[in-house]
């Protein structure tokens, strides 16, 4: 009888695709909850192969963005994405060319 896969370990099997990762951390953002896009972007690191395949100024990046989100509970970018919706716009994430 075959095993079943947990729900993390396929997420991050998704997630190795880029096009998955843009959608699912544009739905984060979408959500606007900054603990949330937190876990979001350490999934998607653990799909790239964990933060230590990135580069240093990569990783350094990351630390200060996930330090922000944990002392604040939210970073100005939020504030830019709620001036955005009541403008009656988004942003979006796409796979670069």
């Amino acid at each position: 009888m075959p095993r079943s896969t947990s729900y993390h370990e396929k997420l991050i099997q998704d997630l190795k695709n880029p096009l998955e990762a843009a959608a699912y951390i544009e739905v984060v953002l979408e959500e606007g909850d900054p603990k949330m896009l937190s876990k979001a972007l350490k999934n998607v690191i653990e799909a790239y192969g964990g933060v230590d395949l990135l580069s240093a100024q990569v990783k350094e990046l990351y630390d200060k963005l996930d330090q922000m989100l944990s002392d604040k509970g939210e970073i100005e970018f939020y504030s830019l994405n709620s001036l955005l919706d009541a403008l009656g716009l988004h942003l979006a994430v796409t796979v670069k060319q």
